[in-house]
C-alpha cells in the first residue's frame, strides 16, 4: 500500500495499544514512523532494475524477520520513553503489530510480499485491494489526525481509533468478498462461452473495490474483462490482446526475462518497440500503460540479443480513463478508448481464431555492456 496508508495504520495501532500510557500524539508519531520502516528496503542498492523490482518487499516484509527484530525496536522504545518503563509486553506487541500489519496489508495487493522469508521465499499476492484506496485509508487517517491533536489520553480517542480500525478491517473483508464474487462470475462466463484459459487473475481497477479487471491468460493472447461486483452481462466489457510469445523462444538465456516471468506468475506480455524487446507485467497498470515495463533485449541484424535491462517510463492514465472508470462505476458499460481496437465479445471467443505466432530469428549471445 501507499506510505500514507501504512503510516496511518501504524499510528492507529500505536494509539490503540500505547496511547493510554504514552499519550495519543507521541504514540501516533512513534508507531507511524515504525510502520513505514519495512519499505526502507527500497534504499538497498541492487544495481539492477529487475532485481530492484523482484526483490522489493523481501526480507524486511517477512513476519519471521520482523518477529526477530521486535525485541530490538521494542527495547529501544522502552528505554527512550520513560512512560513505557514497565510496559515491555505492550510495547513489544505494538512494535510487532506495526511491522506485521504493514507486511500483511502489502500482501493483499497484487505486487507480491515475501511474508515467510526465508522459510518460504515465494511472494504472496492476494490482489484484493488496489495499492491506493481512499475508502480504506480515510478512517485511519482521520483517527491519526485526531490523535496528533491530543497530548493526553481520552476515552473518546480510544473509541475513535477502535472504530477506525474496525471499519478499515471490515472494508478489507468486503474487498476480499467482492473479489470472490467477481471470480465466480468471470469463471462462469468463460465456461459458458467454452473458453478454458490457462490462468485467471481478478484484481480491482484503480482506486476502488467495486469495478474489477479479470485477466484470462491464454497461450498466445490474453483477455481483459471488466465487470462490476453486481449487475448482469450487459455491464461486462472485454478486450483481446496478443502476448507476443513468439519472442519468448529468443529469451531462454535471458536472466532478466526468467526473473520477471517468475515474479509476474506468468501474467506478462512481450512486444517489439523500436527494435527493443519490452516485457510488461500485466498485473499493475492498464493496457497499454503498465507500470512495470522493462527493455530486456534488442533486435539486431542477426536476431534478438540480450542487453542490460532498464525500466521504461509509461503514462499513468488520462482523463479518458477517468471518465471510463466513473462511467463503469455507475453501471454504464463504456468502452475503454485505449483498448477500443481490441474490443471482443466473450460469447464469440471460442469460435474466433487464435493469435498465430510470428516467426522470429534468434541469437544466443552474452549481454552487451554500456
Amino acid at each position: 500500500m501507499d506510505p500514507l496508508t501504512q503510516i496511518a495504520l501504524g499510528a492507529s495501532i500505536g494509539v490503540a495499544v500505547l496511547g493510554r500510557r504514552l499519550g495519543p500524539r507521541r504514540a501516533a508519531i512513534a508507531c507511524g514512523i515504525l510502520a513505514e520502516l519495512p519499505d526502507l528496503d527500497i534504499l538497498v542498492p541492487y544495481g539492477d532494475p529487475v532485481d530492484t523490482f523482484v526483490l522489493h518487499r523481501g526480507w524486511s516484509h517477512s513476519l519471521v524477520i520482523q518477529a526477530a527484530l521486535t525485541p530490538l525496536f521494542g527495547e529501544a522504545m522502552v528505554r527512550f520513553f520513560a512512560a513505557l518503563r514497565g510496559q515491555r509486553v505492550a510495547t513489544y506487541l505494538a512494535v510487532y503489530l506495526c511491522l506485521s500489519t504493514h507486511a500483511l496489508l502489502d500482501a493483499l495487493t497484487i505486487y507480491g510480499t515475501r511474508l515467510f522469508w526465508p522459510l518460504w521465499p515465494e511472494p504472496l499476492a492476494v490482489g484484493s485491494i488496489f495499492i491506493i484506496d481512499a475508502l480504506y485509508t480515510l478512517p485511519l487517517l482521520l483517527a491519526t489526525i485526531w490523535a496528533l491533536c491530543l497530548g493526553q489520553w481520552t476515552r473518546r480517542i480510544g473509541t475513535v481509533v477502535a472504530m477506525a480500525l474496525a471499519v478499515s478491517t471490515a472494508y478489507q473483508g468486503w474487498a476480499f468478498a467482492a473479489q470472490q464474487i467477481v471470480t465466480a462470475r468471470a469463471q462462469s462466463m468463460l465456461r459458458q462461452a467454452g473458453i478454458a484459459p490457462r490462468q485467471v487473475l481478478v484484481i480491482p481497477t484503480p482506486l476502488n473495490s467495486y469495478f474489477w479487471r479479470v485477466i484470462a491468460l491464454q497461450e498466445n493472447d490474453y483477455l481483459n474483462i471488466y465487470m462490476p461486483v453486481f449487475g448482469g452481462a450487459e455491464q461486462v466489457t472485454s478486450y483481446r490482446h496478443p502476448r507476443g510469445m513468439e519472442l519468448a523462444k529468443c529469451l531462454t538465456e535471458n536472466s532478466a526475462y526468467g526473473k520477471l516471468a517468475w515474479f509476474s506468475r506468468g501474467y506478462f506480455r512481450l512486444a517489439l518497440h523500436q527494435n527493443e524487446v519490452v516485457f510488461s507485467d500485466l498485473r499493475m497498470g492498464l493496457t497499454p500503460n503498465y507500470v512495470f515495463r522493462f527493455v530486456i533485449a534488442a533486435r539486431r541484424s542477426d536476431g534478438i540479443q540480450t542487453i542490460p535491462p532498464h525500466l521504461v517510463g509509461t503514462s499513468r492514465g488520462s482523463q479518458e480513463d477517468i471518465d471510463w472508470l466513473l462511467a463503469n462505476l455507475s453501471h454504464d458499460p463504456a468502452i475503454r478508448p485505449a483498448e477500443r481496437a481490441a474490443r471482443t465479445d466473450i460469447a464469440e471467443m471460442s469460435q474466433a481464431p487464435g493469435v498465430k505466432l510470428m516467426s522470429m530469428d534468434c541469437v544466443i549471445s552474452p549481454p552487451t555492456r554500456g
